[in-house]
């Protein structure tokens, strides 16, 4: 036996390790060994013994099993109970009850790799070991840590047999796999530190596993006893790296493997658990580790055969082991253990030297001054918002792309793309293709066989094709099958259209793919968590960079350490978590009362409202119905009329490149854009005056009055009820206008008189900036608007005349008409003026919902960059949302409203000088704000039934919503 140090030097080992301080002692040192020792002297050999053991026990065992394990704990003094499956509610209560039956509190462990999700039902599951691997900062590796430490903590469980910190050099290696960080082993051994500290940090000890190293195995050692064939100096230069490292960093426990390691020990088939030469000549010899030494499960296939009636446990004490670890005999391993004490083959010294260090990492947890678990919010406490913050943080800087021939991630040019998607695997892919659709239109595409699919997708340019495996555990299936990968070879053989392979398991997946000179584009998103899915799909688009290093090797291509990182291109990104932008989940809640009370009010049937923050887009829901008898609810997908929010969406950006393309400018006035206005009142109206509303213009004119007959209705002279020659001016259902009346509202501007009063906001002008803007570019605005702006920033639920692209029953109705189209005006623009214009107006016409809103708004707050193209010089966009005529106390800006310069206002008045916005008549509104970085869409279809409805407009809901957001901003 070999010589082990006393106790006095162990506890100072723990105190200090590399001259620093471990993070887990606390200040009162002295009264530690004070407990510990007075704690030791009073315990009885039996006692003393009974420390030693931890046993299983799961918390939906039988009462059989539960009374067993009471008894162990009365009649054998076991020093700790190791939990396995069930729930969180019913470990805690048999938790307490367990503590309420020791003499000494015991020492509570679990296997929670990834989270108490590892065990239980109804808690949370963090990314595996695989995927933080991935990620390059180990400050967040570090978060994980210290949240899944706090979830033990609260739980009762006293030491967290993590982190893994086996070097995975083996693809197929069956147990460990995910469960390691990884087959480099400067990356394995950082990422164990960094977790290691953060459960610390937590107050729950650490311990690294499979000593001396299980990753380059295929046999399971729950079933066999795996071999490591590897020389000592291999061995020290890889698998025992990390130790060495983690040692240093003050690990309190090593969980020692059930491995045959014939370079460590020279008896055959000795596990490694079972070796002295291993246990304390390597582990605490050579790597002088001073800490908590456990066996594994000594129940495992592994070492349970080499012996019986407790020879196995007094084998593992005698190796140097402290705690046993889940023995098969408890009453038997403990006679042992006596007869050998008193034979004089454990000495006081040996025996004194476990059980101390066992009462000290008791003290250090708290069982000194136990306390019960506090059932209370133990749901709600392990399934936190901070947990989602902190899943949601890891997965974007984990995932990674491997290849991206053509910089084709993140996509662009969403013109010219016309996308499929094509599921791989059996696991739910709903979240990524919903997500690829916030960005572009996505079309799932499948087929019989390899040659009909090959068909199907003849229409499409960018193949996206999704490898999806379960995410239930680190073990399941991740391969893809021989069809899967024939099917892949078969469609990047296509070169008419790019392939991107996203893959939603463990890297190994690539691994048996033949070739890879035909596939663009891969990523790696590691899991098939929705989150993942959504990020993924982010990458792909954009919205999110790609920082992620492969943490092993996944195919010839595709070395360890591989990674190509992608810068954002600033496109929108989604997030369920409001807290990620600095925004209060509790207080946007406000926004569902105040909606609720519209609905409620009878101000609008439905509604739309969404806020995004720094890039990201964290509340986006859809409220009520389409009208109050319909039976659908409105969704984020319902397309409405945005009214005169047109007029920034659609004209206003037009007017602005033309001035930056010098086709236009601020002081051009009305004669120069239309020469025949040379002789009229508003000849000398400035287009700087006409956008920001102080030129003059008439508020709007009743185009439409003058074409109604004596009954009120559309006059037989101005229209049909079907299209025909000269008639083709489609006002909705069954009502044609004549094609000549066009000139008849142009010439009626021009004998417009101006109005007294400076400030008057009007629709007029953007009459005549639309026709300015169709006879210099010789194309309808609609199309321009869609070319310019809606179709390259990937806002295709965003146009004029809705109709013609998207079913009706997605188009929220505006208005029941009783004055001038007498039906119901849905899909066709609410007002009358650009109605008559075939809903192609520059004041109004154009549909949309709040998700395409906000796209072009954050275009604008970005400066006029968005997902990778410039729309806009950044100098004009400030030039037009400057207020030029603020000292004349009119607060617009050139086109974009601005905040009120007194009390009351289009705003909350808590935004700030710099931001903009519109509303419009159907009771939409969107504003901007740069200091905050803030887009909020509010969009409702308040005309609906009657436009006499102003209750919205009175109540200032809009306005109390945006103040609910920016009362959520934190600190």
């Amino acid at each position: 036996m070999r010589f082990y140090l006393v106790f006095s030097l162990t506890f100072f080992s723990f105190l200090f390790v590399n001259g620093q301080s471990n993070p887990l002692v606390t200040k009162d040192s002295i009264a530690q060994q004070k407990w510990v020792n007075i704690t030791y002297e009073k315990m009885t050999l039996e006692e003393k013994l009974g420390q030693l053991f931890m046993v299983s026990i799961s918390s939906n065992q039988d009462k059989a099993s539960i009374n067993k394990t009471i008894s162990l704990i009365k009649d054998q003094n076991i020093g700790g109970i190791i939990f396995s499956k069930g729930g969180p509610v019913q470990q805690a209560k048999l938790t307490n009850k367990f503590q309420s039956s020791a003499k000494l509190p015991l020492l509570v462990g679990m296997d929670a790799e990834w989270g108490l999700a590892m065990r239980l039902d109804s808690t949370y599951a963090f990314p595996w070991n695989m995927t933080l691997g991935a990620i390059k900062d180990n400050g967040i590796v570090e978060k994980v840590g210290r949240q899944i430490g706090k979830h033990a903590k609260r739980i009762g469980v006293h030491i967290n047999f993590a982190p893994d910190i086996d070097i995975n050099t083996n693809p197929k290696n069956p147990i460990i796999g995910n469960r390691s960080f990884g087959e480099d082993k400067y990356n394995v051994a950082a990422k164990g530190i960094a977790f290691m500290q953060g459960m610390e940090s937590a107050g729950v000890l650490s311990s690294g596993k499979h000593f001396p190293g299980h990753g380059d195995t295929f046999i399971d050692s729950h079933i066999a006893l795996p071999t490591i064939n590897f020389t000592k100096s291999r061995l020290d230069s890889v698998e025992l790296y990390p130790y060495k490292q983690l040692i240093q960093a003050g690990l309190s426990s090593v969980m020692v493997a059930h491995l045959n390691v014939p370079s460590l020990e020279i008896k055959k088939n000795m596990p490694s658990s079972l070796s002295e030469q291993i246990v304390t000549g390597v582990l605490k010899e050579e790597l002088k580790f001073k800490g908590l030494v456990f066996t594994d499960a000594l129940n495992m296939k592994g070492v349970s055969t080499t012996g019986k009636n407790g020879e196995v446990e007094l084998a593992a004490f005698m190796a140097g082991n402290d705690i046993l670890l889940m023995p098969t005999e408890v009453e038997k391993a403990k006679e042992k253990l006596i007869k050998a004490y008193n034979k004089g083959k454990i000495s006081e010294n040996r025996l004194a030297y476990s059980v101390k260090k066992i009462l000290l990492s008791k003290y250090k947890v708290g069982l000194h001054k136990y306390k019960p678990i506090a059932i209370k919010n133990l749901y709600e406490d392990l399934n936190s918002l901070e947990d989602d913050l902190i899943y949601e943080e890891a997965i974007e800087k984990a995932i990674t792309v491997v290849k991206n021939k053509f910089y084709l991630m993140g996509v662009k040019k969403l013109e010219n793309k016309k996308i499929a998607y094509v599921k791989f695997g059996d696991a739910d892919h709903k979240p990524f293709l919903e997500e690829l659709n916030k960005y572009a239109k996505v079309t799932e595409v499948s087929g019989k066989d390899i040659a009909t699919l090959k068909s199907n997708l003849k229409a499409y340019n960018l193949i996206i094709v999704g490898h999806h495996r379960s995410n239930t555990s680190p073990w399941k299936a991740y391969s893809l099958s021989n069809k899967e990968k024939n099917i892949l070879q078969e469609i990047a053989k296509d070169r008419g259209s790019n392939l991107i392979l996203s893959l939603f398991t463990k890297p190994y997946a690539l691994l048996n793919i033949s070739s890879f000179d035909n596939i663009d584009g891969v990523v790696v998103g590691y899991q098939n968590s929705k989150i993942a899915q959504e990020k993924t799909a982010q990458v792909i688009f954009g919205a999110i960079g790609a920082k992620g290093i492969l943490p092993v090797s996944a195919n010839d291509a595709f070395p360890v350490n591989t990674g190509v990182p992608l810068k954002s291109l600033l496109r929108l990104g989604y997030s369920d978590f409001p807290e990620r932008v600095g925004l209060s989940s509790s207080k946007l809640a406000e926004i569902d009362k105040l909606v609720q009370n519209g609905l409620d009010s009878l101000m609008f049937p439905g509604a739309q409202v969404l806020v995004a923050r720094k890039g990201k887009i964290i509340f986006n829901k859809g409220y009520g119905k389409p009208t109050y008898k319909s039976e659908v609810k409105i969704t984020p997908n319902h397309i409405y009329d945005l009214a005169s929010v047109t007029k920034i969406l659609a004209t206003l950006p037009m007017i602005m490149k033309m001035e930056e393309e010098g086709k236009i400018a601020l002081n051009d006035t009305f004669q120069e854009l239309i020469p025949a206005y040379a002789n009229t009142e508003i000849k000398n109206v400035t287009v700087l005056k006409t956008l920001s509303h102080y030129g003059r213009l008439p508020a709007w004119i009743a185009f439409y009055a003058s074409t109604l007959d004596k009954k009120r209705k559309p006059s037989k002279e101005f229209y049909r009820e079907k299209k025909l020659p000269g008639f083709s001016i489609k006002v909705a259902d069954n009502l044609y206008l004549a094609n000549a009346y066009k000139d008849s509202i142009y010439n009626r501007i021009g004998r417009q008189d101006l109005k007294s009063n400076r400030y008057r906001y009007s629709d007029v002008g953007y009459y005549v900036m639309k026709k300015y803007i169709e006879d210099t570019y010789k194309k309808r605005l609609d199309v321009l608007a869609a070319d310019f702006i809606y179709k390259p920033i990937g806002a295709f639920q965003t146009g004029y005349n809705p109709l013609e692209k998207h079913p009706k029953k997605s188009i929220v109705p505006s208005e029941e008409d009783s004055y001038y189209r007498y039906q119901t005006v849905q899909g066709y623009v609410h007002d009358m003026g650009a109605a008559m214009q075939g809903g192609v107006g520059g004041h109004a016409g154009l549909f949309s919902n709040a998700n395409d809103v906000a796209k072009i708004m954050q275009m604008y707050l970005q400066n006029g960059y968005y997902g990778g193209d410039r729309f806009l010089d950044s100098r004009t966009v400030k030039k037009f949302n400057t207020c030029y005529f603020c000292d004349k106390n009119v607060r617009r800006g050139v086109g974009f409203d601005k905040p009120q310069l007194e009390k009351s206002g289009p705003t909350c008045g808590c935004v700030s000088r710099k931001s903009f916005g519109h509303s419009g008549f159907t009771g939409t509104y969107t504003w901007a704000d740069p200091e905050e970085e803030i887009v909020y869409v509010f969009l409702s279809n308040r005309t609906y039934p009657t436009a006499s409805n102003t209750l919205l407009v009175k109540s200032g809901l809009r306005t109390r919503i945006q103040k609910a957001i920016y009362e959520s901003i934190l600190n």
